[in-house]
């Protein structure tokens, strides 16, 4: 485990980098719409807010999901430190889909508290969806998902491997489902039954308010289906829907 603590950084450097330039690169060669602003304006931007994030989360937590996964295992705190009868392989799965779960929730929350929503607004006032709008997030609300993670680390006693695979398919998941990327119909199909992917979570950015309450999973899409927010398509279809919110259209924001 202490192998993962000390490779943690390379490991999450090299799989957000390789994630984020494969969809670019994906983007590029099949764009599912039309740019509305270019990438010019937006990518300094939605990037560097990105950065800002992991200077801010830094800065402000020390410690790490994986070292505090670490620091739990060592203590025995947690359910699944506390109670050892499941083999380790289902620890690993039930940590992953259990963390996935809590995101879902939290997204959740994120839409349905309006102080939380002022902050999470920002992530919808991109006025176009792509592969960046996947790391545009208020630094406070990155911060606050910080402590709630780290706090469901801590009360479910998942081990570091599962926490480091949950956190690799969490940035991965979002650049990959936020992408301007087309897919074929058949594919896309296929594919929302095990992960949410770019036309599922496309929805969930529409300017219409019930379609802005939709599809909230970022990594599985089994939750919003559960919970009934799963919406299959927008009511104005992929090509003609309106990205962004009403109140923000100016490219300022």
């Amino acid at each position: 485990m202490m192998d993962v603590l000390a490779h943690e950084p390379a490991i999450r450097l090299s799989a957000f980098l390789a994630v984020l330039l494969l969809v670019a690169a994906c983007e590029a060669w099949a764009p599912k719409r039309e740019r509305t602003v270019s990438r010019r304006a937006r990518w300094p931007h939605n990037l560097g807010i990105g950065a800002l994030n992991t200077l801010v989360v830094r800065g402000a937590i020390p410690l790490t999901t994986v070292g505090l996964a670490v620091l739990a295992e060592h203590r025995g705190w947690g359910l699944f430190n506390a109670h050892h009868s499941l083999p380790g392989w289902l620890v690993v799965l039930l940590s992953v889909a259990g963390l996935d779960l809590a995101i879902y929730l939290q997204h959740v929350l994120l839409h349905a508290v309006p102080v939380l929503w002022r902050l999470h607004r920002m992530h919808h006032a991109d006025l176009d969806f792509d592969v960046t709008t996947g790391v545009r997030f208020h630094p406070l609300e990155i911060l606050l998902s910080m402590l709630y993670k780290l706090a469901l680390i801590v009360a479910l006693g998942s081990p570091a491997i599962a926490v480091m695979i949950f956190e690799v398919l969490l940035n991965a998941g979002s650049m990959f489902n936020h992408a301007n990327l087309w897919l074929p119909a058949p594919v896309d199909r296929v594919l929302r039954r095990l992960v949410v992917t770019p036309d599922m979570h496309r929805v969930h950015h529409s300017a219409i308010p019930v379609e802005t309450n939709s599809n909230f999973g970022f990594t599985f899409p089994w939750w919003d289906w559960l919970c009934g927010t799963y919406r299959a398509q927008p009511a104005a279809g992929h090509d003609a829907m309106t990205i962004g919110l009403e109140a923000f259209r100016d490219s300022r924001y």
